[in-house]
């Protein structure tokens, strides 16, 4: 059985393997252009852990094989994920679920009422992840982005009264 572990970013090279790990699987997989990795590079640069800002790196088997981050939103009830990836070699054992879940609890533990994030509609995996955790659609938009004509796609969670996940491990 594969050993794994949900930890937060910190270690040299974390930063390095998120940009990265984002351009080369989504050209791979999707066809998207540098400057999905151009947009990475700006996120990641622009995250600055503290109380109310977390990253996780999934490890599988002690390599990094996932990550997730939770950044503080447009207000200060408001919490956004972001950058979810789980490398193709890792599928399957469950890395996905985890890191959402990690970023759910997070954002309810600082006290974060809503939990939002932006995707597209071509990720089918991570929409089904985001699904199962509680999130609903509330917005979708044609884009041309990253050399592609995309549907994007913006999700809520309730974090406060009423709110729920349902995580399934």
């Amino acid at each position: 059985m594969a050993a794994v572990e949900i930890r937060e970013i910190g270690r040299p090279g974390d930063l390095g393997w998120v940009v990265g790990a984002h351009g080369e699987l989504y050209a791979a997989e999707y066809g998207w252009d540098a400057s999905f990795e151009a947009l990475v590079a700006r996120i990641v640069a622009d995250f600055t852990p503290g109380p109310r800002e977390r990253g996780w790196i999934a490890e599988l088997d002690g390599r990094r094989a996932g990550c997730v981050l939770c950044v503080a939103g447009p207000d200060p009830d408001t919490a956004v994920l972001r950058i979810l990836l789980v490398h193709p070699d890792a599928r399957g054992h469950g890395l996905g679920r985890r890191l959402v879940a990690t970023c759910v609890d997070f954002a309810r533990e600082q006290g974060y009422a809503t939990l939002r994030l932006w995707t597209n509609d071509v990720l089918d995996a991570a929409r089904r992840l985001y699904l199962d955790a509680g999130f609903r659609l509330v917005g979708e938009e044609p884009h041309h982005s990253f050399g592609r004509d995309l549907i994007g796609q913006d999700y809520v969670l309730s974090l406060g009264p009423g709110g729920h996940t349902r995580v399934v491990t």
